[in-house]
């Protein structure tokens, strides 16, 4: 089954949950937002994404049935399930939410008979790449153009240190991987990536001794979460992780909390908006995601978190064999008077994907605002850094570029126009809340793209009190 062919089967659930709806998200090109009331109200956002596609992953790696609540079902994680299908891992979608994997243990992928299709989604490309370089048989990685031109030398060359056979171009995919025998190796990671340290781990599965890895910063760690709870031997030092083989992975049965990355949009937009109050319930808050939460707080928002259950102690959390130990909590964003801050070092790496939100919110900030050491995204979707300048530029904002980030002076009246995504989702949705702010109505061109993250947004928005529509 191809990654359209899921999105069709999943629409009438998805309908029911979130009313804007799969089918209306893949077909909308634009999205029309007018400056309105204050925003208020109790929300949840979608499934965490990188949870969402590690928990197919390993799922299908695990020696029995995972049962996986919260999915989320946008077009990135689809990509990983069809995938998963194709190498003959059975996923069975009880509603649009809630799956469960048939896993075929560590060594039961079986060879597939097409091209991997990851469609736009690097998340499946690099850590399907960790996966296949350890399997007894050929496969080829593949995606939309979008994807075939961000940089995958970052995966192939440490995957070909531990004995992998990768065929590139010139860096980048299709992939072509040749599964072989597996070495374990000391990896020192130049960039604090999760998706490349996933990627590594995974191929340690395969390997006949040790995989460490050495991080310069606090990446992302759902994955080391994940495989611990799986029964896995891995061990975190620091900012160190290491890993040995395991002869079989327990099967996970996990609810996996809402997206911090697709939380970042109302909660700014309730700093923004006066007279607004926004709480996002059982949101996902492991330290190494909640960059963008301490930044708000820096600038001076009121940012609350609370344990639904009363007390820090008893905060949401699942644990136990088979159950991924992350952390949820409701938050609570009241509207605030901003200041402009500095952001850069540690910092970056856990807010990675919230960039173009806070670059958002900076506009609207009291002084100057400097972003730095964000070169990554240069190479994400698009080029986000000088995307997001180009497209905030256009509604007035006074926004430069670095080479390695931005400075934004504020506060500025927005004026609103015609912007375009450039199929970005997190700018097309970033965009969606400046126009919540300005003075005239804004048009976002190219909103499509929003389903990659986060279905059912502009809904969502709308629930909170946005004046928000979608044009096809």
């Amino acid at each position: 089954m191809t990654t359209s062919d899921l999105i069709v089967d999943l629409s009438q659930a998805l309908a029911e949950i979130w009313p804007d709806g799969t089918e209306k998200a893949v077909h909308v090109s634009q999205l029309t937002v007018r400056p309105g009331a204050p925003l208020h109200g109790r929300v949840r956002v979608p499934g965490d994404k990188s949870i969402s596609h590690r928990a197919l992953l390993l799922g299908g790696l695990a020696k029995g049935a995972s049962h996986i609540n919260g999915f989320l079902p946008s077009n990135d994680c689809l990509a990983t399930l069809a995938c998963l299908r194709t190498l003959g891992v059975k996923v069975e979608i009880h509603d649009a939410t809630t799956l469960t994997v048939y896993g075929r243990g560590l060594r039961g992928l079986r060879a597939p008979a097409e091209l991997l299709n990851c469609t736009r989604s690097g998340t499946t490309m690099r850590l399907l790449a960790g996966i296949l370089a350890g399997q007894p048989f050929e496969s080829t990685l593949t995606g939309d153009e979008q994807l075939l031109r961000r940089p995958m030398r970052r995966i192939v060359e440490p995957l070909r240190r531990m004995g992998a056979e990768i065929k590139a171009t010139d860096g980048h995919a299709p992939l072509t991987v040749r599964g072989r025998p597996l070495h374990g190796y000391d990896h020192t990671l130049a960039v604090a990536s999760a998706q490349v340290k996933s990627a590594l781990l995974l191929a340690g599965l395969y390997t006949d001794g040790p995989t460490t890895i050495r991080q310069p910063g606090p990446a992302r760690d759902h994955t080391e979460r994940m495989l611990a709870a799986m029964g896995a031997a891995i061990a975190t030092t620091g900012l160190t992780v290491t890993l040995s083989s395991s002869p079989s992975l327990f099967p996970l049965s996990l609810s996996i909390p809402g997206d911090i990355s697709s939380a970042a949009f109302p909660l700014v937009a309730a700093a923004l908006v006066p007279g607004s109050e926004v709480t996002v319930e059982s949101v996902g808050v492991n330290p190494t995601r909640t960059g963008l939460l301490d930044v708000l707080g820096a600038m001076g928002a009121d940012v609350v978190r609370i344990n639904p259950v009363g007390s820090e102690e008893e905060q949401k959390e699942q644990g136990g064999q088979g159950q991924s130990n992350e952390p949820m909590a409701d938050v609570i964003v009241y509207a605030s008077d901003l200041a402009g801050v500095e952001v850069g070092g540690d910092t970056v790496v856990r807010m990675i994907d919230e960039f173009p939100m806070l670059a958002v919110a900076a506009t609207q900030a009291h002084g100057t605002t400097i972003v730095c050491d964000v070169a990554e995204l240069r190479v994400k979707e698009t080029d986000r850094i000088a995307t997001v300048v180009a497209e905030l530029r256009a509604l007035g904002a006074c926004i430069e570029p670095l080479p390695d980030g931005f400075i934004v002076e504020g506060p500025t009246l927005l004026h609103g126009g015609v912007v375009d995504s450039h199929g970005d989702h997190r700018l097309a949705m970033a965009l969606a809340v400046a126009g919540l702010i300005t003075k005239e109505e804004t048009v976002i061109e190219n909103a499509e793209c929003i389903h990659d993250s986060f279905p059912g947004f502009s809904e969502l928005m709308r629930r909170v009190g946005a004046v928000i529509f979608t044009t096809r």
